[in-house]
């Protein structure tokens, strides 16, 4: 490595969207940096937040005194912060953040490279209203799996829930183009990636700013012919105004995970009218039974709020029963906070924070059970599982993913005779099930190619 060679630390803090924002800030990284994993050693020091939540700003404000310390401690030369929370704050940082060298906004990010290279202090903080999306001119360098990549199709939201900063962060829905993301797809999979997962704010409303008929049934179905490509996933679909170009494309077509993330929030009509979601309890049950009457198959996940301002035990057990009755595959429950900015913040019936605790946790005990239901159905059945690598609890284990089991955030398959010497990530194997738990599943190898008759889900 020449002398003159400044080595780069980066951390990436909050969604998939943001992962993504990093990676291509990293993509404007040329041949005077190199990235390193060491903060201690880094001469150049990077911090992408996350604001979506009040406990995502703290550790985000935490993790930013801790690498102004190591800067303080080391040789680093510039600490640079950039994403959500320096977007929501702005220039305000500046004087409560003095370590920080630089401050850019979530619409900012292309300018990564020109701060880097900077030295006039004259103006620290660039932040200004979102407008900037990266097409496929903007190189991204790899900072996760190298056989699942995050797609990014859209910023911004249009939507005013009353809970949510998100439009005030990431600004209004900016699509791209489908040539765009399948050139980027294209670029993924000659790097070895597999699995392509599309994120957004509003995934549903993909294409609508477009104005030339560009939808997610258009995009899936350009994605698919792509040599090498096995599975493309849809996240962050606002349940209202799904197409059913999408519904007929993930029906239909192979590479398209019969998987689905919905975010429905609640089922109350009185907590859906006060989070402004523009749809009732009946109407939410209409688009499920529409989903499934397309795709009979489809995996479902959803989230769900608790403590919402004005939230009776009525409206909790309304949502119960809501859960209840639809067995959703995949479920996370979060407690509501008050975010600074939003409607909901200044709402009349602030719930206390130890109701909001035991009410998470009931549904999280009645969504386990579910999970755990569904999952013993699993046993003795053989699947089709893309494996992810060694697990992180046991050597001599590894991990892989049904088509029905997001990375991340869904839980995983456990492969309890799997040759870590020659099976690889990436790789698809048959696995017949033998235990179940309430969100992971195991089983054994019994072909390392897939075979007909395998049971995809």
């Amino acid at each position: 490595m020449p002398n003159n060679t400044q080595k780069v630390h980066f951390v990436s803090l909050g969604c998939p969207k943001n992962r993504v924002d990093s990676e291509v800030m990293l993509g404007q990284l040329d041949s005077d940096y190199v990235i390193t994993d060491d903060a201690d050693g880094a001469d150049v020091i990077v911090v992408n937040t996350c604001s979506f939540i009040q406990s995502a700003t703290e550790e985000s404000v935490d993790t930013i005194l801790e690498m102004a310390q190591k800067k303080a401690d080391a040789n680093c030369q510039k600490l640079i912060v950039t994403g959500c929370m320096v977007q929501r704050y702005g220039q305000s940082l500046e004087g409560e953040l003095p370590e920080v060298d630089f401050f850019l906004g979530t619409g900012e990010y292309h300018r990564f490279g020109e701060i880097l290279r900077s030295n006039n202090h004259t103006q620290r903080s660039f932040v200004d209203t979102p407008m900037y999306i990266h097409d496929e001119f903007a190189k991204r360098v790899p900072s996760w799996k190298s056989h699942s990549a995050y797609l990014k199709i859209s910023e911004g939201c249009n939507h005013r829930c009353a809970f949510c900063i998100i439009p005030t962060l990431r600004g209004k829905l900016r699509s791209r183009s489908i040539p765009s993301l399948v050139t980027e797809a294209e670029q993924l999979v000659s790097q070895g990636v597999k699995e392509l997962n599309l994120v957004s704010q509003d995934s549903t409303a993909y294409g609508r700013d477009l104005k030339d008929g560009s939808d997610l049934g258009a995009l899936l179905r350009a994605l698919t012919p792509i040599d090498g490509l096995e599975w493309v996933r849809l996240h962050y679909a606002y349940p209202i105004g799904l197409p059913e170009s999408l519904l007929r494309a993930i029906a239909e077509e192979e590479k398209v995970c019969s998987y689905i993330d919905i975010p429905l929030q609640h089922a109350s009509g009185n907590m859906l009218r006060r989070m402004r979601r523009g749809v009732t309890r009946a109407g939410q049950e209409r688009i499920l039974e529409r989903i499934k009457s397309y795709i009979p198959d489809v995996a479902v996940r959803s989230t769900f709020i608790v403590g919402f301002p004005g939230e009776t035990q009525e409206d909790f057990e309304v949502l119960t029963d809501f859960i209840a009755d639809q067995r959703f595959d995949r479920v996370g429950v979060f407690t509501y906070f008050q975010e600074d900015g939003t409607e909901a913040a200044t709402m009349d019936g602030q719930v206390d924070d130890d109701i909001k605790k035991e009410r998470q946790a009931e549904l999280m005990q009645l969504q386990a059970e579910i999970s755990k239901e569904k999952n013993e159905a699993y046993i003795g059945k053989e699947v089709r599982i893309m494996v992810d690598g060694v697990s992180e609890d046991h050597e001599w284990v590894q991990v892989g993913r049904m088509e029905s089991q997001a990375p991340e955030v869904d839980g995983q398959v456990y492969i309890e005779n799997s040759d870590v010497t020659s099976i690889n990530p990436g790789d698809f194997v048959t696995v017949k099930i033998t235990q179940a738990q309430e969100y992971d599943l195991a089983g054994v190898i019994v072909n390392n190619s897939d075979t007909e008759g395998t049971v995809e889900t």
